[in-house]
């Protein structure tokens, strides 16, 4: 059977499986563990990559809902082409099927509503409508994007074709179907993974993420294991949404080499990429490029961290290679590596510092400066990656100001200032991204605009904005490392909802400008955003609440798929915050238990007592 139990509709039986004969079975398939002692089954467990689905022929002179519920089932395995799933189709039908086009992701396994009959004159035989709760689609360039949970409807078409030597002996076939995949939830997380691939952002030095999902195990259409499936798909070019903002090293119409099928490390951790001839003239700098988009495409997908990639030529000498020791130099945040510690707003309105590591915390000092001295109380801030500087932003939320956190200094000038009538309605908490650049928002009704700072001391843009109007309004901000995405609370009526934007920028000195456009919803199944923080590349850590749920704290991919890491619980959770390198502690700050940690293993720690501090917030 599939990877989850469907449900029934109207003359449809539960049919049991059992591995054993399979191949007496009526059409459908059978799940079965990669290892170990044979057994009957009903279904894997939701999302266990470790179960495989083993597709099943179309028994002959079978029954139509036989055809149409084998097939479902067929799609769920991953067997070479899908070549049992297309014996369920005419040969035409078989020929133009494009499995790898799209894939369609269903809170459940699709179900069949009783047939009807085709009103085709050309090829009259029964329609099987679809249905199901469509959550997310995945595009042909892997591109995973979630959609709010809506109704799904599609349909199967059969005929009877002939069969036998003779041709004279008839058999339902399909020969129209929907396009690509139709897959329940726990068959995709069963079936696919999510990586990152690597691009470098548009004019600059540094790398972005573009997560997509690949086949767990061999694709059943490309035939190649899960690394020669990323690097193909990294060779490919980016996602569409991220296309305009980033760049590929590899000469146009870089692929890997003819028949490669797989990439494995050797055992110095060294993996080896043969590509095709359109890469055999490149240049060492441009050639170090290509290998710094490939080591931090790669670096996790095998069991043994790939420490180094050597690229090969057409005829297989080597182009060039690069270590994990020089990916430094490929990355927005100079401070890269740097052991980060969290900062947060004491008591006293001050800006203090936390050891997040240390068993004993003590009692955090404020920083040195006008936002350590009391000489204004801070209502939210933003330290910069060089820790050098803190942005804060005044507790009324009328004003923000930018000031050296390690010397002393004069209390700055505001460089954005807000009119609005009350402190939600004034500015937000601001964000730095690895540029050096400084965001916030002003949350003015009369007035709402997105702003930014260029260098965090120049004169302030208001950044182009379309989707502001009618209501909406920016409650907070988080802009990413590499300065090309950024993160969005969206308040419009009652509801926040999370959003990524992408951030575009044109000309520069006083012709320079920016617009934040394309905004994707993240979490369309969250019913409302508390709290949003980058927790690595491609990963966000998010406050919110479930459609009918209790809040709570979770990570979520920037495509919209949600992390398979879980968060312990905690009680009336104000913010949340996570620092870039994911094996930093998650804090938090709750009315209850004050200012707390959240180590690898741990449950949550209290470092600031209730009452003593709030918005903890790491660099950036």
């Amino acid at each position: 059977m599939g990877a989850d139990r469907r449900r029934h509709g109207r003359g449809r039986r539960v049919r049991g499986v059992a591995l054993l004969g399979c191949a007496g079975l009526l059409a459908g398939c059978a799940s079965m563990p990669d290892s170990g002692d044979v057994t009957a089954v009903k279904a894997s467990k939701p999302g266990d990559s470790q179960v495989r689905v083993y597709p099943v022929m179309p028994r002959e002179n079978a029954e139509p809902g036989e055809i149409v519920d084998g097939f479902l089932e067929a799609m769920t395995g991953d067997d070479p082409g899908f070549a049992t799933a297309r014996k369920y189709l005419t040969k035409q039908a078989a020929r133009t099927w494009r499995p790898e086009e799209r894939t369609t992701v269903l809170t459940a396994a699709p179900d069949r509503k009783q047939p009807e009959p085709s009103s085709r004159l050309e090829s009259p035989g029964l329609v099987y409508p679809l249905y199901g709760q469509q959550i997310a689609t995945v595009d042909g360039r892997h591109a995973y994007r979630p959609v709010a949970p809506a109704e799904y409807s599609g349909s199967i078409h059969l005929v009877q074709v002939g069969s036998g030597a003779e041709g004279k002996a008839k058999e339902w076939r399909i020969d129209s179907l929907p396009p690509g995949l139709v897959l329940s939830e726990s068959d995709f997380q069963r079936n696919y993974r999510s990586v990152n691939k690597y691009y470098f952002a548009s004019g600059r030095n540094w790398v972005v993420a573009d997560p997509v999902y690949i086949r767990q195990r061999q694709d059943p259409v490309t035939r190649m294991d899960p690394v020669a499936q990323t690097v193909k798909a990294l060779l490919d070019g980016p996602t569409n949404w991220l296309k305009p903002v980033v760049d590929s090293r590899f000469p146009t119409g870089t692929t890997l080499k003819k028949d490669v099928k797989s990439l494995t490390p050797d055992d110095q951790n060294t993996l080896t990429v043969p590509l095709n001839d359109k890469a055999d003239n490149v240049g060492r700098e441009q050639c170090r490029k290509m290998a710094a988009q490939l080591l931090f495409t790669v670096g996790d997908l095998t069991p043994t961290r790939v420490e180094q990639v050597a690229l090969q030529r057409s005829d297989g000498s080597p182009l060039c290679t690069l270590g994990e020791n020089q990916k430094e130099n490929f990355v927005a945040d100079p401070n890269a590596g740097i052991p980060e510690n969290p900062y947060f707003i004491n008591a006293g309105g001050q800006l203090a510092e936390l050891e997040v590591a240390a068993k004993d915390v003590g009692e955090p000092q404020p920083v040195l400066g006008p936002f350590g001295n009391g000489v204004v109380k801070l209502g939210s801030v933003a330290v910069a990656r060089d820790e050098r500087y803190a942005a804060a932003v005044t507790q009324d939320g009328q004003d923000l100001r930018v000031a050296s956190i390690v010397s002393e200094a004069e209390l700055p000038e505001p460089l954005v200032s807000s009119k609005g009538k009350r402190p939600a309605e004034r500015l937000s908490a601001p964000s730095w991204d690895g540029r050096g650049d400084l965001w916030v928002a002003d949350r003015d009704a009369a007035g709402p605009r997105l702003v930014l700072v260029p260098g965090g001391s120049g004169e302030a843009l208001t950044v182009t904005t379309p989707w502001l109007v009618d209501g909406v309004r920016i409650e907070a901000l988080r802009v990413s490392e590499d300065g090309v995405r950024i993160a969005l609370l969206l308040g419009k009526g009652d509801k926040t909802t999370l959003h990524i934007g992408r951030v575009e920028r044109h000309g520069s000195g006083t012709q320079r400008s920016a617009a934040v456009v394309d905004l994707e919803s993240v979490a369309p199944r969250m019913e409302s955003v508390t709290s949003v923080s980058w927790a690595g590349p491609s990963r966000l850590v998010v406050l919110g609440k479930l459609a009918g749920g209790v809040q709570q704290v979770r990570y979520i991919q920037t495509d919209g798929s949600t992390s398979a890491a879980g968060i312990p619980g905690l009680n009336q959770v104000q913010t949340v915050a996570a620092a870039n390198d994911e094996r930093v502690p998650l804090v938090a700050s709750s009315p209850d238990d004050g200012i707390v940690r959240l180590q690898s293993g741990a449950n949550w720690q209290p470092m600031v007592e209730k009452g003593k501090g709030t918005f903890p917030v790491y660099p950036g």
